[in-house]
């Protein structure tokens, strides 16, 4: 990443809306991808524009490999929102990207045996699912999730596109009464057990039905990726719940994990992540993580990359995100 920005880079940094530039980023991305060189960019009225790389006033570029690095000094108080969102604008369709997020309490639960979830985290996170929803192509929800919530998993908080929505209710659980199945605010896609699905079934609700195989403890989440997929969906948001993003965890099929820690005790409920046990803390996950703050909130972002298990050296700095 640059070290040294120019005197008009820095000038303009008070006036530049890093959402805007962070949708700009992840629109983009696939043309960045294709120069197959390093690339700079400038980002004017909206737009952003490719530009020679010495050029003065370049605010973003492009590395192969890597992804989106922004030229904003470490002290500009938009930096860590490019930070935390940078990797996510990044997935192209030759590297694709499944982040799964949670908000849990101190002591590890996502709700209440009851099942009440609204709100263990507070405003802040919220904002940020919804900024993630608007940056990413389809956002996934198990029928636990529907029926504790009713969310409308649209990006009502923020400016941007609504993704393409995910249910996913093996059992045939859910009724369609639900808010995510009577409206056309986005595409909704209704996932069940091949075995559930009647002949020629293809609505629940105003939802489209896709029947897929039982894996034998639910439903077969590398085949619900793979259909993605083949959706044209590259950068795929799990947001929840516990017994979801497990599911993905497990299989190995999570790229990043975001679990939002929120400064309550709840003392017995609902888990958030649970896997199979391993019998020796080596066998356990350890990866990369970076932290940011979320108002009361502290978020662990968590990279299951490659080289991922090699956990850095120094502690990361808590950062801001608002």
């Amino acid at each position: 990443m640059p070290q040294e920005r120019s005197a008009t880079a820095a000038a303009r940094a008070p006036d530049l809306d890093a959402w805007d530039l962070l949708r700009a980023l992840a629109a983009h991305a696939e043309t960045a991808a294709a120069i197959g060189e390093p690339a700079s960019f400038v980002f004017d009225d909206g737009e952003l524009r490719r530009v020679a790389a010495a050029r003065e006033g370049s605010l973003v570029r492009w590395v192969p490999a890597e992804g989106w690095h922004a030229a904003l000094p470490a002290s500009d108080e938009q930096q860590a929102l490019l930070d935390l969102y940078l990797p996510i604008c990044a997935a192209t369709t030759a590297h694709p990207l499944t982040v799964g997020h949670l908000g849990q309490s101190l002591d590890g639960f996502i709700a209440t045996h009851a099942g009440e979830s609204q709100y263990v985290t507070g405003e802040e996170n919220i904002r940020h699912l919804h900024r993630m929803r608007a940056l990413c192509d389809a956002v996934v929800v198990g029928a636990g999730t529907v029926a504790a919530d009713d969310p409308q998993l649209t990006t009502r908080h923020v400016s941007g596109p609504s993704p393409v929505r995910v249910v996913l209710d093996p059992t045939r659980r859910l009724a369609d009464h639900y808010r995510v199945f009577n409206d056309d605010t986005a595409d909704t896609l209704y996932v069940c057990s091949r075995s559930l699905a009647g002949e020629g079934e293809t609505h629940f609700g105003r939802a489209t039905m896709v029947a897929v195989e039982d894996s034998g403890v639910g439903i077969d989440v590398t085949e619900v990726l793979r259909l993605l997929r083949a959706r044209g969906c590259h950068r795929i948001f799990v947001e929840g719940g516990g017994v979801t993003v497990s599911m993905f965890l497990e299989a190995n099929l999570l790229d990043r994990l975001q679990i939002a820690i929120a400064p309550l005790i709840i003392g017995d409920g609902r888990p958030a992540i649970r896997l199979s046990p391993r019998s020796s803390l080596s066998d356990c996950h350890r990866p990369r993580y970076r932290v940011f703050r979320m108002g009361a909130d502290v978020l662990f972002d968590c990279d299951f990359g490659a080289d991922a298990n090699s956990p850095s050296e120094e502690q990361p700095p808590i950062t801001r995100v608002i």
